[in-house]
């Protein structure tokens, strides 16, 4: 299992300087990745900072996790995808959701037929990203482009899937899946047998399962869970993650958080690892510096470990 950083915990400070301080340092550690979601109304465009900090952030693969797929025509995400591939030397991997209906309601975009929607969205973005034309009519989406495809290899793509449906589309698709709130038990006797099984099919190769959750080397755990309870609630209010709880057999986010002493936190990542996580990547959750410098060092040593 790989092991990367996933930075979006810094988002809201909308600081490119800030992202490309935190993603050298992940670099220099010798982490694999380093991912950056974007809020659908946040206004900070992931893609545009991934490019903007890579000449600074060498030798690391730099990713979405994730960009809403409904505010974007597929043809825009393509054109963006290809040149943040470009500009990042070809290190680039593209992660994109759905999101969620009440945030595309905030931007008065409807949620109809998601699943369709994500099935035609990728009819039109892989042809493009792959072959550099597409000819589709959908029902919701549609597109008849060639495009200024530069050369190279296209960005890889995972996308966001926690139900069956979009878990098959997903492995059909995409290079796999990326995923938040998410425990060991649902990996394994769900996601990971789902996508596996699509990819198959398809005659695909073995596909990703990108996971992220909150860490943190702590003697203090339940003041964590009880910090994430109540700033991170919204999360345990969203159908699909309630629907992933219910599975895990636990209340909401804050029972998810890997958090506790250093070997509690590696057992917690093992366990990962031994479900199906094949790129572990890291959302830090400490409340000071030395929970984080604890966290970091632990992270490090499992850099190396098969």
């Amino acid at each position: 299992m790989k092991i990367g950083i996933n930075g979006t915990g810094l988002v809201q400070r909308a600081s490119i300087e800030v992202i490309r301080s935190d993603a050298q340092a992940a670099a220099e550690d010798g982490f694999a990745s380093y991912w950056l979601a974007e809020h659908p109304t946040g206004g900070f465009d992931a893609m545009t900072v991934l490019a903007a900090i890579g000449r600074d952030v060498p030798g690391i693969e730099l990713g979405t996790a994730v960009i809403p797929t409904f505010p974007r025509h597929p043809m825009v995400m393509a054109g963006q995808a290809l040149t943040t591939q470009t500009a990042l030397s070809g290190r680039f991997c593209l992660g994109l959701g759905l999101s969620h209906e009440v945030m595309m309601a905030q931007l008065g975009i409807g949620f109809d037929k998601p699943i369709r929607h994500l099935r035609e969205y990728l009819s039109v973005l892989m042809p493009l990203l792959e072959e550099g034309k597409v000819s589709f009519q959908g029902t919701t989406l549609s597109c008849d482009a060639q495009i200024f495809k530069p050369a190279g290899s296209p960005p890889g793509v995972v996308a966001a899937a926690l139900g069956p449906q979009a878990l098959k589309v997903a492995g059909t698709r995409t290079d796999g899946t990326t995923l938040a709130w998410v425990g060991p038990k649902t990996v394994k006797g769900h996601i990971a047998p789902s996508i596996s099984e699509a990819a198959v099919k398809a005659g695909r190769p073995t596909p990703r399962i990108i996971a992220t959750l909150p860490v943190v080397v702590t003697d203090d755990p339940e003041g964590i869970r009880s910090r994430i309870a109540k700033t991170l609630t919204m999360y345990g209010e969203l159908p699909s993650y309630r629907a992933m709880f219910e599975r895990e057999g636990v209340a909401g986010p804050a029972d998810l958080a890997i958090a506790g002493s250093a070997n509690e936190v590696e057992d917690g990542l093992m366990a990962m690892r031994e479900a199906g996580v094949t790129d572990f990547a890291a959302s830090v959750f400490a409340t000071s510096p030395d929970e984080r410098a604890a966290t970091r060092d632990l992270l490090i040593g499992l850099i190396d470990r098969k």
